[in-house]
């Protein structure tokens, strides 16, 4: 327990140090350069390994990603999508539940080899053996429940293709960070789609989305005062009451 105690503290105090850095400063936005979408931009797809005289055979209306009438959607890892984010949805669940029991019981020696009666004999007052022994119980529950949400939220993002798995289930990616003053709102997206999914429009909604995880939140001197201190956190870890 000391031990744990010790780490605790030395994990805080760390941890507070680092974020004096940040002291006056706007959040710095993550570096794009080395992330997976960017990554896979990089790797050139089959069509682009392909010469000019294998896509198009001098033909007007060619049937290439390039061409007038070729189909722009995306399909081939780094290729880019846009994902809308429409989210209206309202849940309500109530539930009640009541329970109530009792119970009685009596016992008595009425006769057994003459004892009840010799007992009775040096009882005081009324009392005998033939009412030994009075039990009653009683028990009662209620329950209810109500739960309330509503959640509305109507965004888009422009997501990399960073794979495509062997049945041509695309994996996606996208993020995007904006600033304002010393504030950054962060949207993030993963998931997989299907490429007959995607519109002509080259969009894919969120509900046609599998394994979709998708974070909207941000990162600043407001969410910082918004969250309670690293030493209350671990106090409400550590401390059992």
């Amino acid at each position: 327990m000391k031990h744990t105690l010790v780490l605790a503290a030395a994990t805080t105090i760390l941890g507070g140090c680092s974020r004096l850095e940040d002291v006056g400063r706007a959040p710095q936005f993550t570096p794009s350069d080395r992330s997976s979408e960017v990554v896979a931009m990089g790797i050139p797809s089959a069509i682009n390994n392909m010469s000019e005289a294998e896509v198009v055979q001098a033909s007007l209306w060619s049937g290439g990603r390039g061409s007038l009438l070729g189909d722009r959607r995306a399909g081939q890892t780094g290729d880019i999508l846009t994902v809308v984010i429409k989210i209206d949805e309202r849940a309500e669940i109530s539930n009640a539940s009541s329970r109530s029991r009792n119970g009685s019981e009596d016992s008595g020696v009425t006769e057994l080899l003459g004892v009840p009666q010799l007992v009775d004999r040096v009882l005081p007052g009324d009392a005998s053996l033939a009412n030994a022994g009075q039990f009653q119980s009683s028990s009662s529950s209620d329950g209810q429940g109500t739960v309330r949400r509503n959640e509305s939220l109507e965004l888009k993002v422009a997501a990399t293709v960073t794979g495509v798995l062997n049945n041509g289930v695309l994996r996606i990616q996208g993020s995007q960070e904006v600033r304002v003053n010393f504030e950054i709102r962060e949207l993030l997206v993963t998931g997989y789609v299907r490429p007959e999914d995607v519109s002509r429009r080259n969009e894919i909604t969120y509900d046609k989305i599998a394994a979709a995880r998708i974070s909207y939140g941000g990162r600043g001197q407001i969410t910082d005062v918004q969250q309670p201190r690293y030493g209350q956190q671990i106090a409400d870890i550590v401390l059992p009451f």
